[in-house]
């Protein structure tokens, strides 16, 4: 039986509140399907504008189930605006183009190919002759309701993202924040909006923008969605964050915190035109955060090249008794072999100089997800530095972060959020869930984990294809670190 989804007038105040409405406020969103409901609540509650900000967006179950929310919100009249990095809205642009003809919705891609009409065959075309902007993206990730609510982090929409996908999930981290933080996240919006880069889908499409009857069939495939039985899921989460406030993931409230504690910031949207310089970009305040570790400085990032400059700040960090801890994806785990290919290249040097390494496994010692995946790979990106502050964001500790996708991401000084890092990390690090990398007298590396309750222990890259070993081994030898 499908679960029935409450319109607005069940949204009573006393509900608006509990999420966190009118107040300044944070919460870690950890699991999957509390990262969803959170954001088909925002949508729920949002009366004037909802602003969506994505890397990826895919058409898949909980992808239709959002863009549903998305379109009943803008029925509403809802002020719909959606900004999608081109790479992945490439053969989607019919689709765009019919909800780009609602009233309500404007659709706009970010830094779009020219020669889509040959798909992304043109995109790579155009790359080889001449059109290098194209290698810098737009990775930000923003869902934005009414400029009050805003949930941030590392989650694209997708069925991977939320713990729905029959194949492989990957453990990702959001944050929910309000007030003047979620202010500062529209204000990000805005300034990409706005850029020359982004650009009406209307523009960039050959796609017919308003087929007759387009907006009607588009809402009844979203409809058919919710008839599947892996929608019930989704729906139940939604109505028990609705009756038990726990929208923002544990039952605890969200955490108030002064306003000068929190701070939503991102590379310009200049960055991806190749214009401006690091000190203007989100690297320096990373590395800011990082600089200032006294004891503890904890890291989860899936990519992780953290180059000359990155190795150095984090040998320093420990060589001054800082404990530096570091979670990671495994190759047999990792969805981008090239990027475990140039941090295999720094993985010896920082365990000579005491940098903890973690690898997370590709079953995670999380069992099956509710459709019966095994496979895990990481997506978050984290940081918790002397329990005090952290960051949670789409920054991933590595060139392609640094220097040319743009990012964003939450800087927080807070005890309560900095745990809620911390414990993240200390859960993906756990034995059961990750190998530790460890290097002996001989310089050799060793891997440990726990599997079925014994211990195990590996002299190579654990669970990986030689195939994988390959492509890893070619990726560490050719020059191509800057692009990972």
């Amino acid at each position: 039986m499908v679960l029935a989804l409450p319109g607005r007038s069940d949204e009573p105040a006393s509900i608006r509140a509990e999420a966190g409405w009118g107040q300044t406020g944070l919460g870690l969103l950890v699991s999957g399907r509390t990262a969803f409901a959170a954001r088909a609540r925002a949508a729920r509650l949002a009366t004037q504008t909802l602003d969506l900000q994505y890397y990826i967006w895919r058409d898949d179950l909980t992808g239709k189930l959002l863009a549903r929310e998305a379109l009943q919100a803008a029925n509403r009249g809802v002020h719909v605006r959606l900004l999608l990095d081109d790479m992945y809205a490439i053969g989607r642009e019919r689709l765009l183009s019919t909800l780009d003809a609602h009233r309500h919705i404007e659709v706009r891609l970010f830094n779009a190919t020219q020669w889509r009409r040959f798909g992304h065959l043109g995109f790579l075309l155009e790359m080889l002759f001449g059109g290098w902007h194209l290698n810098r993206r737009m990775h930000n990730k923003a869902w934005v309701a009414d400029g009050r609510l805003a949930i941030l982090g590392g989650r694209n929409v997708g069925d991977e993202y939320f713990d729905a996908s029959d194949t492989f999930n990957f453990r990702d981290l959001d944050l929910a924040v309000t007030g003047a933080a979620a202010r500062d996240a529209k204000s990000i919006f805005e300034a990409y909006w706005h850029h020359r880069l982004s650009r009406p889908v209307a523009q960039v499409s050959r796609a017919p923008h308003n087929r007759r009857g387009g907006l009607r069939r588009l809402s009844h495939r979203l409809d058919r969605a919710t008839q599947l039985a892996a929608a019930e899921p989704f729906f139940a989460e939604i109505l028990k964050s609705a009756s038990t406030s726990k929208c923002y993931g544990k039952p605890a409230r969200l955490v108030s915190a002064p306003a000068a504690d929190v701070r939503v910031t991102a590379d310009p949207p200049d960055k991806a035109a190749r214009e401006g310089t690091a000190a203007e970009w989100l690297v320096t305040d990373v590395v800011r955060l990082l600089k200032g570790a006294k004891k503890e400085a904890l890291l989860i990032s899936p990519y992780f090249v953290p180059g000359e400059e990155g190795a150095a700040l984090l040998e320093d960090l420990a060589a001054r008794g800082v404990h530096v801890s570091v979670v990671t994806n495994s190759l047999a785990a990792t969805d981008v072999v090239a990027v475990h290919g140039g941090y295999a290249r720094y993985r010896k040097r920082l365990l000579r100089a005491g940098v903890q390494l973690h690898e997370l496994r590709p079953s995670g010692g999380e069992g099956t997800s509710m459709l019966g995946s095994r496979g895990a790979s990481l997506h978050t990106k984290a940081l918790a530095v002397d329990g005090a502050r952290a960051f949670v964001g789409s920054f991933n500790l590595d060139p392609r972060s640094r220097a040319l996708n743009t990012e964003m991401g939450t800087f927080v000084d807070d005890v309560v959020v900095a745990q809620g890092v911390r414990e993240e990390h200390a859960r993906l690090a756990r034995p059961d869930r990750s190998w530790q990398v460890t290097i002996d007298r001989a310089g050799s590396l060793r891997w440990a984990a726990t599997i079925g309750g014994a211990q195990a222990a590996c002299r190579t890259e654990p669970d990986a294809s030689t195939a994988r070993r390959a492509l890893a081994w070619l990726a560490r030898q050719a020059p191509v670190e800057s692009q990972l």
